[in-house]
C-alpha cells in the first residue's frame, strides 16, 4: 500500500518514508522515547504518598503503558488505516497520562519539578505521535 511519502508492505510490517526505512517499532525514535517514559512514571509511582494511592497509581502506570504498546501493535498492523488507528489510540493514552500527572502535581502527590520533567516527556511524545499521525493521514 503507498500512498505519499509513506509505504507500508503487507507481511513484513515495514514503514518507508523517503530519507529512511524502519524495518522495526523499536527503532522508531517515538517507541524509545515512551518506553523510557513508562520507566519514568513507574519510578514516581514508588513515591510513598503514590503507594497509598493504588487507584490513581495504576492508572498512572496503565496510560504509560498504552503508549508503547500501541505504538507496537499499530505497526505491526497490515494496513495504514489500521496504524493510524493505534497512533490515535497512544496519542490518547498520552493525553491521559498527561492530565493524571497535573491531578497528581495539584494534588501535592509529588514535588511540582517531578512531575514537570515526566510532563515534559508526555507532552514531547504528544508532539511526535501527532506528526506520525499526520504523515498516515497523507
Amino acid at each position: 500500500m503507498e500512498s505519499g511519502k509513506w509505504k507500508v508492505k503487507r507481511g513484513k510490517g515495514e514503514v518507508e518514508n523517503e530519507k529512511k526505512s524502519i524495518a522495526r517499532f523499536e527503532d522508531m525514535i517515538v517507541w524509545q522515547k515512551s518506553m523510557d517514559l513508562v520507566v519514568q512514571v513507574y519510578d514516581i509511582c514508588r513515591a510513598r504518598e503514590l503507594v497509598r494511592d493504588w487507584g490513581l497509581r495504576e492508572q498512572l502506570r496503565r496510560a504509560a503503558v498504552s503508549i508503547p504498546a500501541n505504538i507496537a501493535e499499530g505497526f505491526e498492523r497490515h494496513s495504514r488505516k489500521e496504524y493510524h488507528q493505534f497512533i490515535t489510540i497512544a496519542q490518547g493514552s498520552a493525553g491521559e497520562l498527561r492530565c493524571l500527572l497535573q491531578i497528581v502535581s495539584r494534588l501535592g502527590l509529588l514535588p511540582g519539578d517531578t512531575t514537570a520533567a515526566v510532563l515534559d516527556k508526555a507532552l514531547e511524545i504528544s508532539r511526535m505521535l501527532k506528526g506520525l499521525s499526520k504523515s498516515l493521514k497523507t
